[in-house]
């Protein structure tokens, strides 16, 4: 007898809850009776077992612990043979499977100006069946007026106007007779919170004759347009040591996205750690406080000039940084890190010391360098306390392709203003040689080394063991072992064989 299948009746829609047991059915006849075949319609969805196909031998298929990803159509269909060569026999079951909404969102945070109205919408994303069954809105946990039936896959409460009796907490709880799920709102008409500004350089200011020093708190505001105007900022300063907390005011004039706001906090004890805390205030009052410690540290940016030298052993090379305007940048190296298949014919072989281990600062003039690149190397910004001082330092400039070594002095008034005060260019042997440069700088400066690359690879130029000094400039050079030269000046040249000559032979032929 040749196969037939059908659905039972009533069977063709199974209708089950998520996490129970489901049991599709198709009815087989025929002789042989033949097996059952299971598969999806969606053929890119696999059976519940992870196969593509599932066999039956009584047409049932069994399904445990049913998910909301089972629900879809399921094909039954009779196995290919069964002693007729016909094509084989299939039906449908639908399998829904219903579990509770999803919602959004979780969670908001509601912010407006006092006055201002908000709706308030909690949406259901998924669910089965996919419409709001009932929805219930509570305020700080208590019920409110019961919305009307909504035929819709959302249920929104509008805020009339928002004040400090109106803010607080809003739930809406969502069903759709299979389960329960919540949005909940926070409502108010506090400012954000500041943002305080990480990024400030070394924003600390010493004082060591007091022992105390003062630090720039920077920050902006988050969305401040989002509230009502804000009047002003509850400052509270508390050492970590202590309990007691010290709070002030800061007026505020203006507001606006981005405007980044300071103040300095005094008197802070060295070197003692702080917690600063930074409430923005409204109409509404107090807003949402920012917190963040404050730990000193002896600033680099703001020293008093030393008698000490800088001789780039240290990765933080006394505070010196790379100028990110500029072409190309100066390495740190000594003999021992230095590129084994550097150009020949240029560059230092050790440092000053003439040691391997001692590091220096260094320009390479190779590809990709072109002519002209400039490579700058910026010193920590020094607080003028004297009238005069003298920068000395070491360099090495050999090679038939030098190209320039200057020095230039940056003072900070309004704004920065470069102004070369030395310049020394080609090739000046294969030695280190020293300068001695007077500057007086009518406030706070920095000093910068700049060397520019000449026609060529064989450009490489160095620095090392510099040093600035109050007072003037030594008028002798130093070091006996070292060629030296002046401000603009060569290397001094060595006296002449030719004078020695005679010399000799005259005291040779008073001692015979």
């Amino acid at each position: 007898v040749p196969p037939t299948i059908s659905v039972p009746k009533g069977q063709s829609t199974i209708t089950v809850r998520e996490g129970s047991r489901a049991e599709l059915q198709c009815e087989v006849r025929g002789k042989p009776k033949p097996p059952i075949i299971w598969s999806r319609v969606d053929k890119e969805t696999p059976m519940p077992s992870g196969t593509v196909t599932m066999e039956t031998y009584d047409g049932k298929l069994h399904l445990e612990s049913v998910s909301r990803e089972m629900s879809g159509t399921y094909k039954c269909q009779t196995a290919r043979y069964n002693g007729f060569n016909i094509r084989p026999r299939e039906a449908l079951v639908q399998l829904n499977v219903q579990f509770p909404p999803v919602v959004e969102p979780a969670f908001q945070d509601v912010r407006q100006g006092m006055g201002h109205s908000v709706t308030l919408r909690c949406t259901m994303l998924k669910g089965s069946p996919m419409r709001v069954a009932t929805s219930v809105w509570r305020f700080n946990g208590s019920l409110l007026a019961q919305p009307l039936a909504e035929q819709q896959d959302y249920s929104e409460l509008k805020v009339d106007s928002v004040s400090r009796e109106t803010s607080g907490s809003y739930e809406c709880s969502i069903s759709n007779d299979v389960g329960v799920s919540a949005c909940l709102f926070q409502v108010s008409a506090k400012a954000y919170s500041p943002e305080f500004y990480y990024d400030t350089p070394n924003p600390t200011l010493s004082q060591k004759q007091s022992k105390n020093y003062s630090y720039i708190l920077q920050w902006t505001q988050k969305e401040p347009d989002a509230v009502d105007p804000i009047l002003k900022y509850r400052l509270e300063v508390r050492q970590l040591s202590q309990r007691n907390t010290i709070q002030t005011f800061i007026p505020v004039k203006k507001m606006e996205k981005g405007l980044l706001l300071e103040h300095i906090l005094p008197n802070l004890k060295v070197p003692q750690s702080y917690e600063v805390r930074l409430t923005p205030i409204t109409s509404f009052g107090a807003g949402d406080m920012a917190a963040r410690i404050i730990r000193y540290m002896e600033p680099i940016n703001y020293p008093n000039p030393t008698d000490n030298t800088c001789r780039f052993e240290d990765e933080k090379i006394c505070g010196f940084v790379q100028d990110k305007m500029d072409n190309f940048d100066w390495t740190r190296q000594n003999a021992l890190t230095q590129n084994p298949k550097r150009t020949v014919n240029t560059g230092p072989p050790t440092d000053i010391s003439g040691t391997p281990e001692g590091y220096y600062m260094f320009i390479e003039a190779s590809r990709p360098r072109v002519t002209g690149d400039k490579a700058r190397l910026i010193s920590p910004l020094y607080n003028i306390t004297a009238k005069y001082y003298c920068v000395s330092f070491y360099y090495h400039m050999y090679g038939k392709h030098i190209g320039s070594l200057n020095l230039l002095v940056r003072v900070r008034n309004k704004r920065a203003i470069d102004t070369q005060v030395w310049s020394l260019s080609g090739n000046r042997g294969n030695m280190w040689q020293q300068a001695h440069v007077p500057i007086n700088p009518p406030g706070p400066f920095q000093i910068i080394f700049e060397g520019v690359r000449g026609t060529s690879y064989e450009g490489d130029i160095a620095i090392d063991d510099v040093t600035l000094k109050k007072g003037d400039c030594p008028r002798k050079p130093i070091g006996p072992n070292k060629a030296v030269a002046l401000p603009g000046s060569s290397v001094p040249a060595l006296h002449s064989p030719w004078l020695c000559g005679p010399l000799t032979f005259f005291l040779y032929v008073l001692l015979r």
